[in-house]
């Protein structure tokens, strides 16, 4: 029988950390993750990095639901992670507003040894 992987949830603080639609980089539980603040409301939380070249998907320009990286201009959804310029996809994390406004973001729960 498997079991579903355990997941936790992190607090990175305020929303307001995050200028009205841009980005910014966080390393959560040995994780670099872009948490964006989309202006159409909400948030959203990918990798960090680009597949492409490594670009720093934080600094990318976001708008109509996409990033794009600032380095090459690979474009990515902010819901799914698929691309819409480029290739491939990147990871999307499931992440929320708490009721005070605090970004939360799930990861997976660190490996058990022993």
């Amino acid at each position: 029988m498997s079991r579903a992987p355990q997941t936790v949830e992190h607090a990175l603080g305020p929303i307001d950390r995050i200028p009205l639609g841009g980005g910014r980089e966080f390393a959560v539980a040995g994780v670099r993750i872009a948490v964006f603040r989309p202006r159409a409301g909400g948030v959203r939380a990918t990798a960090a990095e680009c597949p492409h070249r490594g670009g720093r998907m934080a600094d990318g320009f976001t708008g109509m639901g996409a990033v794009v990286c600032p380095v090459h201009g690979w474009g990515f959804r902010l819901d799914t992670g698929e691309a819409v310029v480029g290739e491939g996809a990147i990871a999307c994390h499931p992440v929320r507003l708490g009721p005070g406004g605090e970004i939360l973001v799930t990861l997976p729960a660190p490996a058990r040894t022993g």
